[in-house]
C-alpha cells in the first residue's frame, strides 16, 4: 500500500516536474538565442569581403528557391532539404579554411556544395536525377561528392557526417598533413551515440576536426528545448575535454572569426573543436514538412530582424556606399546563373539503364 502511495505521489511530482522542466528549457533556449553573439566578436569585413559574402550567400538562397520551385513542379523527386536562412554558416566557415581542407555534411547539403565551389549546373542536374549530375543522377539531393573540391557528401543518415569527418581528420594526421576537416551536422543529430564515440576518438588522438553544429532549433520538427536535457550544444564535448563555442550563425562575420580561431586550434595540433552555430531555417525540415510546430510570427521575426543576407546588404549600402541598383544587378547576375543551372538540368538526359551496374563494388567468386 505504501508502495502504491509512493508511486502515485512520485507520478504526480513527475508530471509537475515535466511542466516545470519544459518551461525552464524553453526559457533557457530563448535567452541563449537572444545572447547568441556571446562567442567570437564579428570579423571586420572590408567592402570586397562583404561583397563576396553577399554573392556567395545570395547564390545559395536563389538556388534553393529555384530548387523548391522545381520540386513543386515535380521536376525534383524524393527528399529535398532547403538551406534557406542558414547561408551564413557554411559561407563563413568556407572563408576560414584553405584549399585542401575537407568538408562533409548531412542531407541539408546544397548550400555546402555551392560554397565549396561545385558547379550549380551539376548540383541541379543531380537534384533532378539527370546524367549531368555529380553522381550521374543516381544520388539525388542527399548524395553528391567532389574529390576536386574536397567535398565528401551529402549523407542521408542522421549523425553520419560525424564519424566520416572524424575519419577524414584521422587520415590527415596519419598522412602527416596540416589539413583540417569541417564536419557539419544539425542539432537533431547531437543525441546520436555515434557522435560521442567520434568525439572520444577525436580527442583521444587529437584529430584536426571542427564539429560545426548547425542549431536551427527544430531538428526534424521537435524543439531542442523539448528533446535535449543540455540545450547548450557547445558544451556537448566537455566530458571529452573538447572546447566549444556558441556563435551567432546569422552573422557571416562572426562565423568566419569563430571558424578562423577553430582552424588555428586544429592546425596547431591541439585536437578537435566544437562550434555551435545559432541559426534558423525558414522552410520546413524538408519540402514535405508544413512546419506547424512553430508560429509564423516567429519565422517572420527571424526574417525581418536577423536575415544573414539582409545584414550584409544593409552594410554594403550604409557603410560602403553601394546603391540599390548595384545590388539588384548582382542579384540579376546570380538569378541568371541559377536559371542556367535549371535549364541545364532539364535538358540533361536521364541516366541510361546500364548505369545501374556502374559504381558498384563487385566481389569476385574467389573472394
Amino acid at each position: 500500500m505504501a508502495t502504491r502511495s509512493r508511486t502515485s505521489a512520485t507520478s504526480g511530482k513527475k508530471t509537475s516536474g515535466k511542466t516545470s522542466s519544459s518551461a525552464k528549457n524553453t526559457s533557457r533556449n530563448t535567452s541563449r538565442r537572444k545572447s547568441s553573439a556571446s562567442g567570437s566578436a564579428p570579423a571586420d569585413f572590408g567592402k570586397e569581403e562583404e561583397l563576396q559574402a553577399y554573392r556567395d550567400m545570395l547564390l545559395i538562397r536563389r538556388f534553393e528557391e529555384k530548387a523548391g520551385q522545381m520540386y513543386g513542379m515535380g521536376l525534383i523527386g524524393g527528399f529535398c532539404h532547403l538551406y534557406i536562412g542558414q547561408e551564413a554558416v557554411v559561407t563563413g566557415m568556407k572563408g576560414a579554411i584553405e584549399d585542401g581542407d575537407q568538408v562533409v555534411t548531412s542531407y541539408r547539403d546544397h548550400g555546402h556544395m555551392l560554397a565549396v565551389g561545385m558547379d550549380p549546373k551539376g548540383v541541379m542536374a543531380e537534384l533532378t536525377g539527370r546524367e549531368g549530375g555529380y553522381s550521374k543522377g543516381k544520388g539525388g539531393s542527399m548524395h553528391m561528392f567532389s574529390i576536386e573540391k574536397n567535398f565528401y557528401g551529402g549523407h542521408g543518415i542522421v549523425g553520419a557526417p560525424v564519424p566520416i569527418g572524424t575519419g577524414l581528420a584521422f587520415s590527415n594526421q596519419y598522412n602527416d598533413t596540416d589539413r583540417v576537416c569541417l564536419t557539419f551536422f544539425g542539432d537533431g543529430a547531437t543525441n546520436q551515440g555515434q557522435v560521442y564515440e567520434s568525439f572520444n576518438m577525436a580527442e583521444l588522438w587529437q584529430l584536426p576536426v571542427i564539429y560545426v553544429i548547425e542549431n536551427n532549433r527544430y531538428a526534424m520538427g521537435t524543439s531542442v528545448a523539448r528533446s535535449s536535457a543540455q540545450t547548450d550544444l557547445s558544451k556537448r564535448g566537455l566530458s571529452f575535454n573538447i572546447p566549444g563555442e556558441e556563435v551567432d550563425g546569422m552573422d557571416v562575420r562572426a562565423v568566419r572569426e569563430a571558424g578562423r580561431k577553430a582552424v588555428e586550434w586544429c592546425r596547431a595540433g591541439k585536437g578537435p573543436y566544437i562550434l555551435e552555430m545559432m541559426t534558423y531555417r525558414y522552410r520546413g525540415h524538408s519540402m514535405s514538412d508544413p512546419a506547424k510546430y512553430r508560429a509564423k510570427e516567429e519565422v517572420n521575426k527571424m526574417r525581418s530582424e536577423h536575415d544573414p543576407i539582409e545584414q550584409v546588404r544593409k552594410r554594403l549600402i550604409e557603410d560602403h556606399g553601394m546603391s540599390e541598383d548595384e545590388l539588384k544587378g548582382i542579384d540579376k547576375e546570380i538569378k541568371n546563373v541559377v536559371n542556367g543551372a535549371a535549364e541545364f538540368a532539364q535538358s540533361s538526359p536521364e541516366p541510361d539503364p546500364s548505369e545501374l551496374w556502374t559504381d558498384v563494388v563487385e566481389l569476385s567468386a574467389e573472394a
